[in-house]
């Protein structure tokens, strides 16, 4: 079994794997427990355990990949020798284990075993005869039975192609099939969001609850739920009255149990942002962190201190996480007969209120932490009553056939 051992840094523990490239020199693999150092010392040690086994499991697939690869090249491989799609598929699956982050893994886990290795399994298509109309018929049923969204079929799609790259480059299949396979188009998303009114009726409604925080985070600055229970003391500086996301805190259903991972880093290079600290979002946080010494001082040891750099805790210093803050919204509404909206929408009435008040599109880009301009542009695009306006007087004063 491959040596590895547990390794501390920033307050976490850490998995580092003895591995070795493919010259033989040493190349040390880091993966992240998400456990913080103080009482977690054995289930460290038993992640590290799996982590070492599964590692030998990968390469154990690999192994049986080059074997696959010398039946491929037989003059007249029989059906023994080849492997159904549905095989490679969950090879590749655990292949790509530790090649990858836990939470993309996760999104791989989903797909492949949820949807993918099923619906191919039950055809019995071999990998060496998947061609470009098994993957549009598999879309297609996802798409008209399972009524999967086509952003869901995107994801399916990049991971067949992933998959099936690496056995182009295997030489266990002469060309990859969906590179001629139509990618499933993603239809224009139009996302529920509050107006002004309703998020203020939204504000009364909260005060007080668990909550608060969270819906004024998002509403304001259009946090994500990741960042707001990821934000920590450090990154508020009431000095400069600024705000900066710089860590999250993201919750995984992973290997059949629900874990948090915390990420010393932002959703991707543009959500490490640094944002204004209007005054009153500087006075509420000034509020917390009040109430949180206090709480310290009340509860002693009741008081939870794995979590003292979070701000967003509960009385006894618990960290309040994603998961409640979507299942807890939907309640808030129906208690105070709200109009039912998604809590990610809060993100899109956020961007919805700085189009209305003549923000321009790459500001809001760089306000949410959008990586790119064309996601900001894609998603609120059809919000941007202003510009349109002006293209009308733009055309009204060039054309003079108009009536004045």
């Amino acid at each position: 079994m491959i040596a590895g051992h547990l390794q501390e840094k920033k307050g976490l523990f850490y998995i580092v794997l003895n591995c070795k490239d493919e010259c033989g020199k040493r190349k040390p693999k880091w993966i992240p427990t998400g456990l913080p150092l103080k009482g977690n010392k054995k289930k460290a040690e038993g992640m590290l355990l799996e982590a070492r086994q599964n590692f030998e499991a990968t390469l154990q697939a690999e192994e049986l990949a080059k074997e696959q690869v010398a039946a491929a090249s037989a003059d007249d491989p029989t059906d023994e020798e080849q492997v159904l799609f549905a095989d490679f598929m969950e090879q590749w699956l655990e292949m790509m284990k530790y090649r990858v982050e836990i939470t993309t893994h996760a999104s791989y886990t989903f797909g492949v075993n949820g949807r993918i290795v099923p619906y191919f399994r039950e055809k019995g298509i071999f990998l060496q005869d998947v061609q470009p109309k098994h993957l549009h018929d598999f879309y297609h049923k996802m798409l008209k039975e399972y009524h999967l969204s086509s952003g869901t079929l995107q994801h399916f799609h990049a991971y067949i192609r992933q998959a099936l790259q690496y056995a182009f480059k295997m030489d266990m299949i002469p060309s990859n099939p969906a590179d001629k396979a139509e990618r499933p188009k993603r239809g224009q998303f139009i996302g529920s969001f509050y107006d002004s009114r309703e998020l203020n009726q939204l504000f009364e409604a909260v005060k007080g609850d668990s909550i608060e925080l969270a819906v004024l985070l998002t509403s304001f600055y259009g946090l994500r739920r990741s960042e707001i229970a990821g934000l920590k003391w450090k990154a508020i500086n009431f000095q400069n009255q600024t705000l900066t996301i710089q860590h999250t805190v993201i919750p995984v259903s992973y290997g059949g149990k629900q874990i948090t991972l915390e990420k010393d880093r932002a959703k991707n290079k543009a959500s490490h942002r640094t944002l204004p600290l209007v005054p009153a979002f500087q006075e509420l946080l000034q509020r917390i962190l009040e109430e949180q010494q206090k709480n310290q001082a009340l509860y002693k040891d009741s008081y939870s201190k794995a979590y003292k750099e979070y701000i967003y805790v509960d009385k006894l210093g618990e960290r309040i996480k994603p998961g409640y803050i979507t299942q807890h919204f939907p309640i808030i509404l129906g208690k105070n007969e709200m109009r039912r909206i998604r809590f990610h929408d809060l993100r899109h009435s956020c961007a919805s209120l700085l189009l209305a008040n003549g923000v321009s599109m790459k500001e809001i880009q760089e306000w949410l932490g959008h990586s790119h301009f064309s996601t900001t542009a894609n998603i609120y695009a059809h919000l941007d009553y202003s510009s349109k306006i002006s293209s009308a007087q733009v055309m009204s004063n060039v054309l003079s056939f108009l009536p004045i």
